[in-house]
């Protein structure tokens, strides 16, 4: 299944004021990197972020959000959105928080 291009069209007008921001093509979808650390993206009709263990675990609590999971083996600190939650402006909060994490990390 092809990625949501609409998605990652919304995810590109929020980032795209920031600096530092790379995109890549990764696992089917796309992803957004941050002083060269993932911090968010498209797969298939999710988005996909990376927000840290604590984050993510509050996060969970969503009812349109789960561990990021394509191989069996789910990516500690990352999560899937789909649905009502990423319409509007509710997009933009989440991408934000996944920069705020990405932030803490040391550049690659």
């Amino acid at each position: 299944m092809a990625y949501n291009e609409n998605l990652d069209e919304r995810i590109s007008q929020v980032v795209g004021k920031w600096k530092g921001i790379e995109r890549k093509k990764m696992f089917g979808g796309v992803c957004y990197l941050l002083n060269g650390n993932m911090f968010c993206g498209v797969y298939q009709d999710y988005l996909i972020l990376r927000l840290g263990d604590e984050a993510a675990a509050e996060a969970l609590k969503v009812p349109s959000v789960q561990e990021f999971d394509i191989t069996g083996r789910p990516m500690k600190g990352w999560v899937m959105v789909e649905g009502a939650a990423i319409e509007g402006s509710e997009l933009e909060k989440w991408v934000i928080g996944a920069r705020l994490f990405a932030e803490t990390l040391p550049k690659k």
